[in-house]
This record gives structure tokens, sequence and C-alpha cells, in this order.
């Protein structure tokens, strides 16, 4: 998957886990003089994303999403109204936000061209992987700050060595913070956690199940590492990613790996063009994978790319998965 594989495996060398978000409203003031006001509505807010540093005076109002999982946080955090333009969607956007998501213009089918940004006239465009600011397009970080607008990545794509559930809170944590709606991003990452809480303990007593994701591929398969949320997920849900050693969010293994690791369920990402059962087709029809249980048996999972990814989806994912991997057992 192009968009994603220079996004994600050159990702680890961004950063290190150094996401903390910090007010500047210790000693801040606003533009007039007041303290105590800086500091009750939460601005001036700095941030510290994917290396760059930021300072928000007021929350930005004209919004540019590119990807649809940041597309989907913003919508669940009730912030259609910033937005003026969104691009590339991996499938359909959940039923809940689909009222919200016909009113954002769609100004590219896959990414915009730096001049289709700048017409939307935005201040801040939020990309949701590394590839949405490719210098060789034009969409830089910094080519989009000369013109007067900030940006933001996705924080998958510029973490390693952490929890990523943790990092998916404090995603919505700081995108909460940007647009000055704190609560709601509170009151969602509460849910969350409790979510998790309940399907974790629906979970406690039964055998993880070894798990190998398969995304795309022929003569390699591209897969779920162990850096993710992707990752995270298949463990939450009462799996082992027999790729888990892999130190990315995601990358390609060998189809001789694949045999030699013996998953017992195969999880498909369904987006795009092929379908899934055209994926499964490649699968189960290729000798050389005869003898992997999963194939065997034919046991799969499907999961759309869009759950997999680091947005709001995923603490519903986990439990969806968690029913496939451990059908009748995950019953409330």
């Amino acid at each position: 998957m192009s968009r994603r594989t220079p996004a994600l495996i050159a990702a680890a060398v961004l950063l290190p886990l150094a996401l903390t978000a910090c007010s500047s409203s210790d000693g801040a003031t606003t533009a007039g003089g007041d303290k105590a006001a800086a500091k009750s509505d939460g601005f001036p807010y700095t941030v510290k994303n994917c290396g760059v540093t930021t300072t928000f005076e007021a929350p930005p109002k004209r919004v540019v999403t590119m990807n649809q999982h940041v597309t989907e946080i913003m919508l669940e955090l009730g912030l259609k109204k910033s937005l003026v333009g969104t691009a590339y969607l991996d499938d359909q956007v959940l039923p809940k936000y689909a009222k919200d998501y016909a009113s954002v213009p769609v100004i590219a089918k896959e990414y915009p061209s730096y001049e289709q940004v700048l017409a939307t006239n935005p201040d801040f465009v939020y990309g949701g992987y590394s590839s949405a600011f490719t210098a060789g397009d034009g969409r830089s970080r910094e080519a989009l700050k000369k013109s007067g607008i900030e940006s933001r990545l996705n924080t998958e794509s510029c973490t390693e060595g952490d929890q990523p559930m943790d990092t998916l809170y404090e995603e919505i944590r700081e995108v909460g913070r940007t647009f000055g709606v704190p609560d709601r991003a509170e009151a969602w990452i509460k849910r969350a956690k409790a979510d998790n809480a309940a399907t974790a303990k629906k979970l406690a007593d039964l055998e993880p199940v070894p798990v190998f994701v398969y995304d795309s591929g022929d003569k390699t398969a591209f897969t779920a590492g162990g850096e993710g949320i992707g990752n995270e997920l298949i463990e939450r849900a009462g799996g082992t990613n027999v790729f888990a050693d892999l130190d990315k969010p995601f990358g390609d293994a060998s189809w001789e790996n694949v045999v030699a690791r013996k998953p017992e369920v195969v999880v498909i990402y369904d987006y795009g063009a092929t379908t899934v059962e055209q994926k499964k087709k490649r699968l189960l029809t290729d000798p050389a994978l005869a003898d992997v249980p999963a194939i065997k048996n034919k046991r799969f999972a499907v999961m759309p790319l869009s759950d997999a990814v680091l947005g709001v989806r995923v603490p519903a994912a986990v439990d969806k998965l968690a029913a496939q991997l451990h059908p009748g057992a995950t019953t409330p």
C-alpha cells in the first residue's frame, strides 16, 4: 500500500516518544494581557507533534483533513464546522458520521495537490500518514508553514517503543486541546478505556491465538508489525501477532516466514480495489501455504483498514476482532 509504506516504515526515525503536550498558559498571556482568560480557555496552547512545535493562540477554524482516520477523529469530536475540505477514504465512513461527512467538501479522491489544498484557504492541515505531507508533492509541513498554515501528523507515524493505545488517547487529547474541546476528548477517552476494560474482562481466561495479518502483497506479504496500533489491537483481542518482531507498524514478510510461524488465523485488512474474497483466494490457492494451520482450516478474520489505524474506531474494533478470534467465547 504505497501511501503507508514510506510513511510508516520510515516513521521510526522521526521521533522517539515525546508526545507530552504542554500548555504554555503558565506565564503566557492573551493579546490583551489577561493571563486568567488564557488559563481558563486553554490558550495559548503549545504542542510538539512529530518534531514540529506549534503554539496556537486560538483553535484553527479552516481545516483540511487527509486520510480517513483523522477525518473521523474530527467528526467524533464534533468539529465538522471546522472542516473546509477532506481527502482520501480507505472505505466508507461509519454510519454515525455519514451525515456530517457529507457536509464536508471532498477536494480530492486521494491526496490533493498543494494548489488544491491552498484553494480551500485553510489555516490547518491534519494528515493521517506521513505521505500526506510528502515534500516531493509540494505538501510538506514546512511548505504549508511558509503559507501560514499549521499542521498535524497522526502520531502513529512518528512514535516507537510506546504503548499504542496510550498514543491513541494522547492523539485524541491533543486534538481536543488544539480545537478547544478538551472535555469532549476526555469524555471519549473515558468511554474508550471502559470499552477496552470490558473486552479484556471477557478474554481474561482465554489462550491467545497466533495471528498473521494479510494487508496485501504477492511476492512478499505486507503485514502488521509490532510497533503500531494494529499489533496492540491483536493482543487486546486475544491474539498474538506472529510478526510482532517486525519493528515498525507495517512491513514486508517473506512467505517462508509465514509458513514457519504457523499462524492459526489470518486477519485480512479490507480496503481498496482488491476484495476480501480475492485476498482469500490468493492465500488458499498458494501451494506453499497449504500446511499453514490458518489456511488448512480456512480461519479468516476481516477488518476494515480504517479499524486498524490510530483512530476512534480502535476500541470497538478490538471487541469485533475478539469475537472473530474467539467465536462464542466473548459474548457478554
